[in-house]
């Protein structure tokens, strides 16, 4: 939120200036509809209208009252984890096309009420499959911050019961929850619920779970996002593919994507001249974008504690090395 209209609001609202009030009040709904945060200005809006109109109790209620975070029946332990607004990463290294196509999204989220004029909905349900460390949990946190969106990341631990028709419940009542005050419900893992039916030999509680998966998505129209991810796309249900308004894939990095990653994660830190990005890239082509995140981390942590200030080449090929024989194992 724009902090010099905030203090200029604290500042109106202590000298009685009604006119003022409202006008800075309009200025940080339109600051935050240009941010993207469409939930927030509309909740500001809510309040600003309902004053303007008499309705002071309501107004005087502020934004509803977010509504309590779904927990399982029988422990009556949270079935999500929310991660603060705050501490969700958001910088991406990416392909082109898979950029293109996240910027997509948020944009249609960003337009919703311009797209409902016209009778179209955004994308409200995104699958990232792909090999691990490649950026799906990552990119399901970049929509979560573009779009304004709260986090609530599925505790599947919680939700798998081993009680008879209990998961469905759990199932249900996430599905239920985030209908009703719009999150980013994200289901890390999804292969947990969707493994393909034709894999199994059972037709018991696994294939209702998984039927009952692709109702609940296929009925979702709530106003945020549902968001999955699996390592493993040729083990998932087919039908699953067809609940997604976007199936996107999460490669490995390229060796140009690999260099820019590397200096991406070392921009915090001084970095020798000279050194052959494109040489260093090379040696760790067909490595995942967590493992060459750790590489150059590792890099400057040995600059760190060599007490020096500059990042040399020396730290990036010791901490290559390193990673190489201790993946060996």
């Amino acid at each position: 939120m724009n902090t010099v209209l905030v203090k200029r609001l604290f500042s109106a609202i202590h000298t009685g200036k009604s006119d003022d009030v409202e006008a800075l009040c309009r200025r940080i709904i339109e600051d935050e509809r240009k941010r993207g945060h469409s939930n927030i200005a509309e909740d500001l809006e809510r309040i600003v209208s309902a004053r303007r109109n008499g309705a002071t109790e309501l107004a005087q209620q502020g934004p509803k009252t977010l509504s309590p975070l779904p927990v399982s029946k029988r422990e009556s332990a949270p079935l999500v984890h929310v991660i603060d607004h705050g501490h969700l990463r958001h910088h991406m290294v990416l392909p082109e096309n898979v950029e293109a196509r996240l910027q997509t999204i948020e944009k249609e989220f960003a337009a919703k009420h311009r797209l409902a004029a016209h009778g179209l909905r955004p994308s409200r349900r995104v699958l990232f499959y792909g090999p691990p460390g490649c950026g799906k949990s990552l990119g399901a946190e970049r929509l979560a911050w573009a779009t304004g969106l709260p986090l609530h990341k599925v505790q599947f631990d919680t939700l798998l019961s081993s009680f008879f028709g209990e998961t469905l419940t759990n199932l249900r009542r996430l599905f239920d929850e985030a209908a009703k005050s719009p999150c980013a419900l994200f289901l890390d893992e999804c292969d947990t619920l969707a493994r393909s039916r034709s894999e199994r030999n059972d037709v018991g509680e696994i294939n209702r779970i998984t039927n009952a998966l692709l109702g609940f998505l296929e009925g979702y129209r709530g106003e945020g996002l549902v968001i999955a991810a699996t390592n493993l796309d040729s083990a998932l249900d087919t039908a699953l593919f067809r609940r997604f308004d976007e199936v996107i894939k999460m490669p490995l990095p390229s060796v140009s994507e690999i260099a820019r990653l590397l200096k991406a994660t070392l921009s915090a830190i001084r970095v020798e001249k000279g050194i052959d990005w494109a040489a260093t890239a090379s040696q760790l082509d067909g490595m995942s974008c967590s493992e060459v995140v750790q590489i150059a981390q590792n890099a400057a942590k040995r600059c760190v504690m060599e007490g020096i200030k500059t990042v040399r080449k020396r730290h990036l090929t010791q901490a290559v090395q390193e990673y190489s024989l201790r993946s060996q194992h």
